[in-house]
C-alpha cells in the first residue's frame, strides 16, 4: 500500500502586486467599526464582520479575515481558519488560488504556519481527491525571509504528522527507517544510516531488542548526521520510534489503542527536524537517533520481571512492558554519550500518560539537567508556537529508580512522568540533557488553531528553532 507521504501543502508566493481575476482576502481587526486592511475600502462591512481572530466572511468572491489583536496566536488562528474556509470553498467549486493583502504589522511566520497547517488532511483512500486550495499569494509581506522560514517549519511539522498518522499495518520499523532514509537522501549533505536487528544485537542494544522481540517485524535504528559547520556545537536529538504499542504482555485497554500508531511521534519529530535543519543549511552539527520497534504480544515478547542489558552494560529490571519507550531511548542515549560526544542531548517521546494528566493536551513536559538548555528550548517553543512547562527532577525520588535485582528499575512507584525522566537521566553521564514528554500534545481529537484531529507534529518546530539559535553557555 502506498501512503500519502509527504502530504502536499498549499503553495505560498510572495509578491508586490495583485493578480487580475483572482479572489482577494482583506484583513480585519476588531473595532467600532472593524478596521479593514489594504483593499478594504470596497468591502461592505456588516454586523457579522467583527475582526475577531479566525472569523471569515465571503463577499462578492472575496474574503474578509479577522486577525484579532495581532498576537502570534491570533495570526496562527487566522491563517488556519482562512485555509479551512478556502479549502471548503474550493471543494464547493470555488477558487483554488487567492491573493492576501498584508500590512506592515502582519506577523508573517505564525500566519503562514496557520495557512499551511490549518488545512492539513491525511487520508488513505481509493476515492478521487477533492478539488483543493492550491496557492496563496501574499502581497506586501514585510519579510519574505520569514515567509520562507515559516514554510520550512510548516513542511517539517506536516511531515511529522504524516509519519505519525500512517497506519501501523504498513508503518513497521523497516518502513519508518526506509522512509526516513529516502526523505533524507533528497537533502544534500545529510547522511543517513539504517541499522538492522543484526547490528543492534552485535552492539548490545538490549532495550530496543527486548521491546521489539514480541513482533515478527524486527527493530531498526535510524542515524541521521548533519555537519553544518566543522567547529560548531554538536546537538544530538533522540526520538522514540515505537511504530505500534499494544503494551506488550502488560497489554493496554482496547479503547484508544488504535491511536498507538502515533506512538512514534517523537521519532517522527526528530526525523523531520533534522531534515529541515539540513535543508536550511544551519551552521551546526546535529545527529538524530531514532530507535524503531513494535511493542507486541506474542510468545517471544519480553516479560515483567525480565532483566535486560542496555548498550554500555547497564541492566534494568522490567516491571511493566507498557513502559517500553524509556527502554529504547536509554539505549540510544547511552550510544550517543559514548560515541558521539554531544555538547547537548535532547530526547523527545510520547512517554507517559502522567504528563497528559499533569499538563493536558496542549503543553509539553520539559525536564532538564541544564537551566540554559531548558531556557533555550522554552524560547524555541515560544518563537514557533509550541508551549512547554518545565518539570522538576527531585533528588528524593532518584533512589527509587535503583533496583535490588538489577542496576535500575524501569517503573518505580510515584509520579510517573518524573520517575521516567529520572530513569533516562541515569544514561546521560553528565552531558547537558533535556527530556521532552509529548504524550499530551502529540495528538489531538479536535480542531484548534493550526491543529487538526490526529497527529499534531508537536515538538518539531521547537527542535528546528533550538538548532537555529543554539548557543553553548
Amino acid at each position: 500500500m502506498r501512503l500519502p507521504v509527504p502530504t502536499p501543502l498549499v503553495a505560498v508566493e510572495v509578491a508586490d502586486t495583485l493578480r487580475r481575476g483572482v479572489g482577494r482576502v482583506v484583513l480585519a481587526s476588531p473595532g467600532e467599526p472593524p478596521v479593514l486592511g489594504p483593499g478594504g475600502a470596497d468591502v461592505e462591512v456588516t454586523e457579522e464582520v467583527t475582526g475577531k481572530a479566525g472569523t471569515t466572511h465571503k463577499r462578492n468572491g472575496h474574503w474578509v479575515l479577522g486577525v484579532g489583536e495581532g498576537s502570534p496566536a491570533d495570526w496562527r488562528t487566522a491563517g488556519a481558519s482562512l485555509a479551512r474556509a478556502l479549502q471548503g470553498d474550493a471543494e464547493g467549486d470555488g477558487g483554488t488560488t487567492f491573493d492576501v493583502r498584508l500590512t506592515d504589522t502582519a506577523d508573517v511566520q505564525p500566519f503562514v504556519l496557520g495557512l499551511l497547517l490549518g488545512g492539513y488532511r491525511y487520508r488513505v483512500t481509493n476515492e478521487e481527491a477533492p478539488k483543493r486550495l492550491k496557492s496563496l499569494r501574499l502581497v506586501g509581506a514585510p519579510s519574505p525571509d520569514e515567509v520562507r522560514r515559516a514554510v520550512d517549519l510548516a513542511t517539517a511539522t506536516a511531515l511529522t504528522r504524516d509519519l505519525a498518522n500512517s497506519p501501523a499495518n504498513v508503518k513497521d520499523p523497516a518502513w519508518l527507517a526506509t522512509t526516513a532514509a529516502k526523505l533524507a537522501g533528497t537533502v544534500p549533505g545529510l547522511e543517513v544510516e539504517v541499522r538492522d536487528e543484526n547490528w543492534l544485537t552485535r552492539e548490545g542494544f538490549g532495550g530496543v531488542l527486548a521491546v521489539g522481540n514480541g513482533s515478527a517485524r524486527p527493530p531498526r535504528l535510524v542515524h541521521l548526521t548533519w555537519n553544518g559547520a566543522p567547529d560548531a556545537p554538536h546537538l544530538v536529538l533522540v526520538g522514540k520510534g515505537i511504530t505500534f504499542d499494544t503494551g506488550g504482555i502488560s497489554v493496554k485497554p482496547a479503547d484508544g489503542m488504535h491511536l498507538m500508531r502515533t506512538d512514534m511521534a517523537g521519532g517522527a519529530a526528530v526525523i523531520a527536524a533534522v531534515i529541515a535543519i539540513a535543508r536550511r543549511s544551519l551552521p551546526i552539527r546535529v545527529t538524530g537517533l531514532v530507535p524503531c520497534a513494535e511493542n507486541h504480544v506474542s510468545g517471544t515478547a519480553y516479560r515483567p520481571g525480565d532483566v535486560i542489558r542496555h548498550y554500555g552494560g547497564t541492566t534494568t529490571e522490567v516491571t511493566n512492558t507498557d513502559a517500553e519507550g524509556r527502554l529504547v531511548l536509554a539505549d540510544a542515549i547511552a550510544y550517543a554519550v559514548r560515541n558521539l560526544k554531544p555538547d547537548a542531548l535532547v530526547d523527545v517521546a510520547t512517554l507517559t500518560g502522567a504528563m497528559k494528566v499533569s499538563l493536558g493536551v496542549r503543553t509539553g513536559g520539559l525536564f532538564a539537567t541544564s537551566d540554559d538548555l531548558a531556557a533555550q528550548l522554552t524560547e524555541a517553543g515560544t518563537r514557533t508556537g509550541e508551549a512547554w512547562w518545565r518539570m522538576p527532577l527531585p533528588e528524593d525520588l532518584a533512589d527509587d529508580v535503583q533496583s535490588d535485582l538489577a542496576d535500575l528499575r524501569q517503573c518505580p512507584p510515584g509520579p510517573g512522568g518524573i520517575t521516567a525522566a529520572l530513569f533516562l537521566r541515569e544514561f546521560t553521564n553528565g552531558v547537558p540533557w533535556a527530556h521532552l514528554d509529548i504524550a499530551g500534545p502529540a495528538r489531538a481529537d479536535k480542531t484548534y488553531a493550526e491543529v487538526v484531529p490526529g497527529a499534531t507534529g508537536f515538538a518539531t518546530r521547537t527542535l528546528v528553532a533550538l538548532a537555529e539559535h543554539y548557543h553553548q553557555p
